[in-house]
């Protein structure tokens, strides 16, 4: 062979070889429904950017938000399928464990150190094997918030304001009983699908923290927001078991550590949002109202009683967490 023809087989390997595709690295997927600006897009990021820092080469964390690869019930069967690796549910896990409705349980959380307690306490022996039963295992426990009540009709002072107001809830059925006791007429659905139907008058009202309110322009379709603050629900940074047994164990345990430690800032973050984003949706125009609490506490003592009947193993739970805020 000329050293004209080798060099040419040379450079025609070459060429091979950058024109086939780079070894794949390994993408963890993760799904979640905030719009950005949102406390969920904000977590998720957060975690990516620590997570992707120690795995180097090993694998890439890369987050698909604003419901891109489904709503929260979609979500959760992709992790069951391994189609998705990481998820960030909330009000949905009641409707995989009944267990979880426990943080459906009305002003049952007091504050982020009250639910630290419960998390310490009760959450991890109790409440995350439940969800592992159903395939499901939870990393660490992140946040959505402390939820309010915005609609289109008139300022929510007590329960009794809430008569004939059709009002989207999540899919979890404890929040639909929740606001059935109160006289209001509840819905789930998909919260991709509540800004156009605020905006059509198919919902007089939603609830939601002030992250994924404000994130999600619900102020520009409500004119009312009243700080009723009913129920406060964890987010929950979980993975699919079966495809989490597939993972190499050093990418396990980075994910796994990372999110426990993501934690934090999540929770500093969401205080600061609390504050910030209240000031900047009055002043977008809506109009701030504080309830009587109280009514709305007593308005809920039956949503406890039934839940009590319906999931004798949640008594126990519910009992033990609100000792804890004492």
């Amino acid at each position: 062979m000329t050293i004209r023809h080798s060099l040419h087989a040379a450079l025609f390997v070459l060429a091979a070889v950058a024109a086939a595709p780079a070894f794949a690295q390994l993408e963890i997927k993760f799904g979640h429904v905030g719009e950005p600006g949102s406390l969920f897009a904000n977590s998720a990021d957060e975690f990516a950017k620590r997570a992707n820092a120690k795995l180097g080469a090993k694998a890439k964390v890369v987050v698909y938000g604003s419901s891109q690869l489904g709503g929260d019930k979609e979500l959760l069967q992709k992790l069951k399928l391994g189609t998705v690796d990481i998820a960030l549910p909330s009000t949905v896990m009641s409707s995989e464990s009944d267990v979880f409705g426990v943080f459906e349980m009305p002003y049952l959380v007091k504050d982020r150190a009250h639910m630290g307690r419960i998390e310490k306490d009760v959450f991890w022996s109790k409440m995350a094997p439940e969800a592992e039963k159903k395939g499901l295992k939870i990393l660490a426990v992140w946040e959505n918030g402390y939820r309010h009540i915005t609609n289109s009709k008139r300022p929510i002072n007590t329960p009794a304001d809430l008569q004939g107001i059709k009002l989207r809830v999540p899919e979890g059925k404890w929040r639909v009983k929740m606001f059935q006791a109160y006289g209001a007429n509840p819905s789930p659905m998909k919260f991709s699908e509540v800004f156009t139907a605020l905006q059509t008058g198919v919902m007089d009202g939603q609830e939601n923290p002030f992250t994924q309110i404000y994130s999600a322009k619900f102020q520009e379709v409500q004119k009312f927001l009243s700080l009723t603050g009913h129920v406060y629900t964890p987010a929950y940074a979980t993975v699919g078991a079966k495809k989490w047994a597939t993972l190499p164990d050093d990418v396990r345990k980075i994910l796994e550590d990372t999110a426990k430690e993501t934690q934090s800032w999540v929770y500093a973050t969401a205080e600061k949002d609390d504050n910030d984003l209240l000031a900047k949706l009055k002043a977008g125009g809506i109009q701030v109202n504080t309830p009587n609490k109280d009514a709305f506490v007593t308005a809920s003592k039956p949503v406890y009683d039934e839940f009590a009947k319906e999931v004798p193993s949640a008594k126990d739970v519910i009992d033990r967490a609100i000792a804890l805020g004492k």
